[in-house]
């Protein structure tokens, strides 16, 4: 597979789960949605899991010692924690989204039915016009889609040349939601594959020049790192916690940080 790979299955995944969902409306019956997001949560876990052993690689052991590993990431953690719930950097991304939707849609829509009284997918729709209902299918599932921790962790990973597994995972998510927002709002939902496109990419192209800026004991801090905000992120998708996983984001740039810290103490 190629970097970027992951980006690409995302986008035919919303291409045709959009199509799916126009086809067949409201026909998806809510247990099966929920099915699949539980067997895509335990995947999750998996994929967390597997990517949290990264923090045992022998490159990093090498560099900073076998037990300063884990207490690198716990304090990844608790510091990239405290920065980012002081700033509440998850409450801030999710402001963001409903401000840019809030936005698009009044600057566009006809009337107050585009603004924030718009139905959301799969509760109705239908007393938006055609173009109202493209307006709200585009801004409100390119947000779904790309303002998220794993489209952040997913994009990196692919990046960085670890694989698109985490792209992959969330291609089958954003499918599923495809379907069930292009039931209600139509077209608008498929023309979000563009936005997921555009963003990813940039996304992975910044792990791509990551990968070659650093050394490899410090992507090893940072994907196993990454390795555990998806064990929250799968417990979300599970209803087992809502972990504040946006919250967590900023430990990714301090993981790095704290293995040049210690191996420069040792040195």
């Amino acid at each position: 597979m190629f970097i970027g790979f992951g980006t690409v299955v995302n986008v035919a995944t919303i291409i045709l789960g959009a199509g799916i969902g126009m086809a067949l409306g409201h026909r998806l019956p809510e247990r099966t949605r929920d099915t699949v997001t539980d067997s895509l949560g335990l995947v999750t876990l998996l994929i967390g899991a597997l990517t949290t052993m990264d923090v045992t690689s022998a490159a990093l052991s090498d560099r900073v010692g076998t037990s300063a590993p884990i207490l690198i990431v716990l304090g990844s953690l608790l510091i990239g924690g405290i920065v980012g719930s002081l700033v509440d950097l998850e409450q801030r991304l999710e402001g963001l989204g409903a401000w840019m939707r809030t936005m698009l849609v009044r600057k566009e829509a006809k009337g107050d039915t585009g603004s924030d009284s718009a139905a959301p997918a799969g509760t109705g729709g239908s007393h938006l016009s055609a173009r109202e209902r493209f307006i709200e299918g585009f801004v409100s599932t390119s947000l779904l889609f790309c303002i998220g921790p794993l489209t952040i962790l997913g994009s990196l990973s692919d990046g960085l040349g670890h694989g698109a597994d985490q792209l992959i995972l969330k291609a089958v998510l954003d499918g599923f939601a495809a379907i069930a927002f292009a039931a209600s709002l139509g077209v608008g939902v498929m023309a979000s594959a563009l936005v997921v496109g555009v963003v990813q990419g940039s996304l992975t192209l910044v792990g791509f020049l990551l990968g070659d800026f650093l050394p490899e004991p410090h992507l090893m801090a940072l994907t196993g790192t990454g390795g555990l905000l998806l064990l929250g992120i799968g417990m979300r998708l599970l209803d087992i916690r809502h972990l504040p996983v946006g919250n967590l984001l900023p430990a990714l740039v301090v993981a790095p940080v704290l293995v040049e810290i210690v191996s420069r103490l040792q040195g």
